[in-house]
């Protein structure tokens, strides 16, 4: 029978200054070395003269894939470039928070149980015990109740800093953790923080937004994701998402189908994450297709 087996490729993603044949030097190091291209995209930010390229390709047969990362990563930095580079073989570890409201998370982890999101999710944490059973009996995972007051948040956010550390979590899920990650925690963290926020960033930050959407009266409600940094839900978006309403929604109106929103919205940045399709630089995201 023919091996239908899908053959390991690398992922890299580049950005710097721009430079006339840069294109040509990154992709021609793959060519030169006998690798076989299969996407390459690239995007100028002519605002800051930014070069910005997702280029995957499969190593000529023979060559180790982690030997050929670190080779390209020598030639990327070599001509002014950051590079971040996965193989399509990777799982990353991935944490989970969750507080009382539970949409976005189960939507998350039955994704994930049903192989959708191609990761390990290691643990879930949460100031509540409202999803305990749920974490360990139906998604068979560990569950650590952190609880949350303003005299235990260090040593509350020192807890989860070392279970991120005892599992290894390379990408750390808010899905509604109603707790605000102090600026220390996100320095010393050493995997990025995905969160979903329930509004159209940068509309109605913090709490309550659907109930400031309303008092507003605005004609359309939305969610963003973004990756968590010390301002408040100021850090790079990765998707929106929105719905129309009007004068017939009440507040319980806004809500339901935000939360629709946030569940479509959180997964798939999720997943574009794991598929290394997100680059983040500055205060933007550029998001391959």
């Amino acid at each position: 029978m023919p091996n239908t087996a899908i053959p390991e490729t690398l992922i890299a993603l580049l950005h710097g200054p721009d430079s006339p044949g840069i294109v040509a030097r990154t992709c021609g190091w793959i060519f030169e070395n006998g690798g076989n291209i299969l996407h390459a995209d690239q995007h100028r930010d002519a605002a800051t003269d930014v070069f910005i390229q997702r280029i995957e390709w499969q190593p000529a047969a023979g060559h180790d894939p982690l030997d050929e990362a670190a080779r390209f990563r020598r030639h990327a930095t070599s001509i002014g470039l950051c590079v971040r580079i996965a193989r399509t073989t990777d799982r990353p570890k991935v944490a989970v928070l969750v507080s009382k409201q539970g949409h976005a998370y189960h939507d998350l982890m039955l994704r994930w149980a049903s192989g959708e999101l191609p990761c390990d999710i290691c643990f879930t944490a949460s100031n509540h015990t409202t999803w305990e059973n749920a974490a360990r009996e139906h998604y068979r995972v560990p569950f650590h109740h952190i609880p949350v007051t303003p005299s235990t948040k260090p040593a509350a956010e020192a807890n989860l800093l070392s279970l991120i550390d005892q599992y290894g979590i390379q990408l750390l899920v808010m899905a509604r953790y109603m707790q605000i990650l102090s600026e220390d925690f996100l320095q010393k963290c050493p995997a990025p923080v995905i969160n979903i926020h329930h509004s159209f960033l940068p509309a109605f930050v913090g709490a309550k937004p659907y109930h400031q959407a309303y008092t507003r009266g605005v004609k359309l409600i939305g969610a963003t994701a973004h990756y968590a940094t010390p301002i408040l839900d100021d850090g790079p978006i990765i998707h929106q998402a929105v719905a129309p309403i009007n004068h017939r929604h009440n507040v319980e109106d806004l809500i339901r189908l935000g939360q629709d929103l946030e569940k479509q919205v959180l997964a798939q940045s999720v997943r574009w994450h794991l598929q290394n399709r997100i680059l983040a630089y500055g205060k933007k995201t550029v998001v391959f297709d």
